[in-house]
């Protein structure tokens, strides 16, 4: 178990991914100090080497120096877009795995998310910096200050028409549905079997969808799962041919044949409510007609 945090800890910043600038964040380092924190950033932050922030080597020092500093108690990866990929396989997490903390962030962060999730240490996905002066954000980021600190997470959703109903336990995985797919046989992999799996996206093509939900189908990852938790699918694109389904649509049509509880339109993703979820943490779903519960073990 991570320890939680308390006022006085100090956390890291960094950017594994897309550039971000200081005026971005300084929000969100406010909000952190309101809540007692010590924010540290990263060399990442600010910097910039064409789309990322920063060389692969710098970024990937940085997140380095944080996964070893036994003073940072949580890591707040700063935003997503792309690059935590690119960096790694060349992390060293031997010290991580002795002494776990928090690692914080969603999206392109679902690579961290899942390499850190074989190591048995769980990890927060959640509102990242970035989005903290988005309107309508109040209620993710207090979620996210819960689950730092140690307090009980408890959701409720609203049911859906495509929902099945059922209650399912396991550890709960998953997060971006793009970098799922790209996962697929690296050591970033994760198994599903037994667990519930969260999903959201954001910009696809609706084809892009399919092709995905048909790849984890065909790779076992749909098959044998405890439950399934359908997040935001946000801003999804069409061909000048139509699909002819939506990203619900496709994703009931490859998780239908199956029978564990499934829900749809749960707060997770690229909206201003994007509930923090603890990965790798024991949950219980419960998908009844007229209402949605998870809460953790």
């Amino acid at each position: 178990m991570i320890p939680e945090l308390k006022p006085g800890d100090k956390i890291a910043i960094t950017a594994t991914a897309r550039k971000i600038t200081y005026p971005e964040i300084e929000m969100a380092i406010s909000i952190f100090e309101s809540w007692g924190l010590e924010v540290v950033l990263g060399q990442s932050i600010g910097a910039s080497y064409n789309y990322f922030s920063g060389d692969d080597a710098l970024r990937l020092q940085d997140l380095q120096q944080f996964l070893d500093d036994d003073s940072i108690k949580a890591i707040i990866c700063a935003r997503g877009g792309y690059g935590t990929t690119r960096i790694i396989d060349q992390i060293d997490f031997t010290h991580f795995r002795k002494y776990p903390k928090w690692v914080v962030g969603f999206s392109d962060v679902t690579a961290l998310h899942s390499h850190i999730h074989n190591f048995g240490i769980e990890s927060i996905h959640g509102v990242m910096p970035l989005l903290f002066p988005k309107a309508g954000a109040e209620d993710a980021i207090e979620t996210l200050r819960r689950g730092l600190f140690g307090k009980e997470l408890r959701y409720s959703a609203a049911p859906h028409a495509f929902n099945r109903t059922g209650i399912a336990t396991g550890q709960l995985v998953g997060g971006n549905l793009s970098m799922l797919h790209t996962l697929t046989g690296t050591s970033s992999d994760i198994s599903t079997e037994g667990k519930i799996l969260f999903l959201e996206d954001l910009c696809e093509y609706l084809y892009h969808i399919d092709r995905m939900m048909v790849h984890l189908d065909r790779s076992g990852k749909l098959a044998k799962l405890a439950g399934l938790i359908v997040g935001d699918m946000s801003d999804m694109n069409d061909t000048p041919v139509p699909f002819g389904k939506t990203a619900y649509e496709i994703i009931l049509e490859h998780s239908g044949k199956y029978n564990y509880p499934v829900c749809y339109g749960f707060p997770v993703g690229h909206e201003p409510l994007n509930l923090a979820l603890i990965c790798g943490r024991e949950a219980n779903l419960e998908v009844k007609e007229d209402s949605v519960n998870l809460v953790y073990c």
